[in-house]
């Protein structure tokens, strides 16, 4: 299919989105619009639209071409995915009522109230650093599916193509933020859902079969193998590891991220966010199942019609990540091609439209203290939301930028897993603050403890064939890293004074 066609359809889906912005946000621009939308969205339209914020674009294309991969992953992932779903239950059960109890903007505010100024600000930081990462990888990854079947066709450079993505999407959200996104999320998660359904629909007509014909053509494939049990010491895909990692990830990466927790706050009150948080677990989980089906039916496809694996134009090694995009663009075109380009379009910044939002409510509430304000100064905290709203824009293209330039696919990947060992000391901070009330952590050592941990648990996870016997971590590195910031702040703190005690229980 022509890329101006394919271009057209994305321009007509952002003037949509942009004609959503006008509308939600006419009648007000206010902070606690943009921050918590007036803490009035409902909960289902939180719950529907955080599908497409939590699947970002990077598992659009990611989750199917892994089933196939050369390590046979096959349908491992769902493993991480169950663990997920506990993890989501104990964000509901645990963390929500802790944060609408304390009426917040900034899940961080937790960390100032039970640890010090010092640790809160650290405890943002680590978000912010993270998140900027996160989405800059995410669209990175992305952007280069775009410009590969895109914009080099007509001779846009890379730099101008994130430009113009990071315009499109600052447009949209600038004015209303978190209540724009909350309708536009919901729209762009119709999207994702649309297209991966149709996507397993076309597939299966190309093959010729029907639903049931492809569920057992799966079924007794290769590819289909959930429960990976043998060998836990040298197996990272092994169940223990996958479940484990992903309770302890989605508690990190979500429950102690401002970006998907800012939307929870939003709801009316606690009974309506924890109905969201229960309704998106399922939701998740099922589309999840969904991704994995059109891997294994796009290696069937594949199989059957010698396709081989697209290869990386730097490294020319198999790039699993780029089997969805070509067998859709390149073999099926047509209304499947523009049906999975609005899907990878609408995943990628449901993701990043929230983050930058985020980014912005973090930075104004954690270290400009809009909170903390006089609320007869509105208009000027307005202009300069705005204006912080702006530098992560610039912020977020820079890296982006810096990615391309870099131009090693491992290298990229290395800092993106950086970022993520850094929600681990999340977990530590937060984890200290609940169950160690009765000591106070020598605030000042907090940065120090941060920085240690992730790096001690690099290096047990680069030596860890040595140091444990031929153990081999996966996700579940996360725990030994808040464990070792938990460690560390305790060490680093001593014990609470029977005042102070009943000070911090008041």
């Amino acid at each position: 299919m022509s890329p101006v066609v394919l271009l057209s359809f994305i321009i007509g889906y952002f003037l949509m989105l942009i004609l959503i912005s006008y509308f939600t946000s006419k009648k007000s621009t206010s902070n606690a619009t943009f921050f918590i939308a007036n803490r009035n969205s409902k909960w289902y339209l939180v719950a529907f639209g955080m599908i497409g914020t939590a699947l970002s674009g990077v598992t659009f294309i990611s989750v199917p071409g892994e089933v196939g991969n050369l390590a046979g992953s096959q349908f491992r992932y769902f493993q991480f995915v169950l663990g997920n779903a506990v993890g989501y239950f104990i964000v509901a059960g645990i963390l929500l009522p802790l944060y609408y109890r304390m009426h917040l903007i900034s899940i961080y505010e937790v960390i100032e109230r039970t640890l010090g100024k010092v640790s809160h600000k650290t405890a943002a930081a680590i978000f912010l650093i993270s998140r900027v990462i996160g989405s800059a990888f995410r669209l990175y990854l992305v952007a280069i599916v775009l410009q590969k079947f895109i914009f080099d066709e007509m001779g846009v450079p890379f730099w101008l193509t994130i430009v113009i993505c990071l315009l499109l999407i600052w447009g949209y959200t600038f004015r209303g933020g978190l209540k724009t996104i909350i309708i536009t999320d919901t729209l762009q998660t119709v999207f994702l859902v649309a297209s991966v359904i149709l996507s397993i629909y076309f597939i299966c007509s190309s093959l010729d079969m029907n639903i049931p014909q492809a569920f057992h053509a799966i079924k007794n494939s290769n590819y289909s193998k959930i429960f990976f049990t043998d060998n836990f010491v040298s197996n990272k895909f092994h169940f223990s590891k996958q479940f484990l990692g992903g309770i302890f990830v989605t508690i990190g990466m979500f429950g102690l991220d401002q970006d998907l927790m800012q939307k929870n706050l939003s709801c009316k009150n606690l009974k309506d966010a924890q109905k969201n948080m229960l309704s998106f677990t399922f939701i998740f989980v099922l589309i999840n199942l969904f991704f994995l089906s059109v891997g294994a039916l796009l290696y069937i496809y594949a199989n059957r019609e010698g396709i081989p694996i697209p290869l990386d134009s730097v490294t020319h090694q198999p790039r699993t990540d780029y089997l969805f995009p070509d067998i859709a663009l390149n073999y099926f075109k047509g209304v499947p091609a523009v049906v999975f380009m609005l899907g990878l379009t609408a995943a990628t910044f449901a993701t990043t439209d929230s983050g930058l939002t985020a980014l912005t409510t973090s930075f104004c509430i954690d270290f400009l203290n809009f909170d903390k304000k006089d609320p007869s100064r509105e208009k000027k905290m307005e202009r300069t939301r705005t204006f912080v709203h702006v530098a992560f824009s610039l912020i977020i293209l820079f890296v982006v930028l810096l990615f391309n330039a870099v131009n090693d696919a491992s290298v990229v990947t290395a800092i993106f897993k950086v970022a993520t060992f850094t929600y681990g000391p999340l977990i530590g901070l937060f984890a200290f603050s609940l169950f160690a009330k009765k000591r106070q952590v020598l605030d000042y050592a907090t940065p120090i403890i941060v920085v240690i941990a992730p790096l001690l648990c690099y290096f047990i996870d680069k030596y860890s064939k040595v140091l444990l016997d031929g153990y081999v971590f996966a996700d579940e590195l996360i725990i030994v890293n808040g464990l070792l910031t938990f460690i560390g702040l305790w060490i680093m703190s001593k014990r609470k004074t029977s005042d102070e005690i009943k000070l911090s229980y008041a």
